[in-house]
């Protein structure tokens, strides 16, 4: 384990906490949900029960789990609160986890940048059209 200060861990778990919006789940490997907590509604996850069917509650976890050694990190998945968060997990020996960040910021971003240089590329071709007409 790492030689962290605690200040900076807790550090660390306030900017998560804060600005990426950190909800986490324990979910067993039959798929029963075992315990949870952060910012779930956020994300719409909403009235959880201990043992009830994790797939029922939280869809897009539906053919992720259960998880075999392996952590897994999907980026930027969309929930039906229109959030793009990006999900963490990885196995215990007490379950699965599953940690939920808030990575619609970035996806805005992404998106952006991604408009820019559809634009610019239009623009090339809008020139290159012209040019070969002069010629």
């Amino acid at each position: 384990m790492l030689d962290v200060p605690k200040p900076i861990v807790t550090y660390l778990i306030n900017l998560l906490w804060e600005n990426r919006s950190l909800a986490y789940l324990l979910v067993k490997k039959s798929g029963q949900i075992e315990s949870w907590g952060g910012n779930l509604t956020d994300y719409g996850v909403k009235n959880l029960t201990k043992g009830a069917n994790v797939f029922q509650k939280v869809f897009f976890l539906e053919g992720l789990l259960p998880l075999e050694d392996t952590p897994v990190f999907i980026p930027r998945v969309k929930t039906d609160e229109g959030i793009c968060a990006d999900l963490h997990m990885f196995p215990s020996a007490e379950g699965d986890w599953v940690i939920l960040l808030d990575a619609t910021l970035d996806e805005m971003q992404l998106s952006l940048i991604q408009q820019q240089a559809n634009n610019k590329s239009l623009a090339n071709e809008k020139i290159s059209q012209v040019l070969n007409r002069w010629e």
